[in-house]
């Protein structure tokens, strides 16, 4: 498998977010490792190549008792 990881470093620059929440599609690997430039990376996230993960939402139920 190719390393993708200028790709997604690129790819977090774009949506403004860290490498973590990048999701490159599995199926596109070909086309996400030819994106070498932000311009691309840009184009391969408005195409949905490249999504950015919800933010988890962390229950506060216990958040009362915890003090």
């Amino acid at each position: 498998m190719v390393s993708l990881k200028l790709q997604k470093r690129l790819a977090a620059s774009a949506p403004k977010c860290g490498r973590g929440k990048v999701w490159l599609d599995p199926n596109e690997v070909n086309e996400i490792s030819m994106a070498d430039f932000h311009q691309n990376t840009r184009k391969l996230v408005k195409d949905g190549f490249i999504i950015r993960k919800p933010t988890k939402i962390h229950s506060r139920s216990r958040a009362p008792w915890m003090k």
